[in-house]
């Protein structure tokens, strides 16, 4: 890289202004790629798909007996004797 010669102040002062609003650019491009890296990973969306699961299984008759049904399931599951 080639030193350049400045003949004034505002040289100086112009390239100085460029430098910063590119280095402006540059953060500005890191920090939107930061956020469009980060919603990819931490998308909403498989917790909305989830939530619309489980209210449409709990709802109605069946979700009523599901929801009396599924504590005594889960306390047997846990309390049974392994090996037997």
């Amino acid at each position: 890289m080639e030193t350049k010669k400045y003949a004034s102040y505002a040289e100086i002062e112009h390239d100085l202004e460029i430098l910063k609003l590119e280095k402006e650019i540059y953060f500005q491009k890191m920090k939107l790629s930061y956020e469009k890296t980060k919603d990819s990973i931490f998308t909403s969306e498989p917790v909305q798909g989830f939530y619309a699961v489980y209210k449409k299984l709990f709802s109605g008759t069946l979700g009523s007996i599901l929801k009396i049904a599924l504590p005594y399931v889960i306390g047997w599951f846990i309390n049974r004797k392994r090996g037997d």
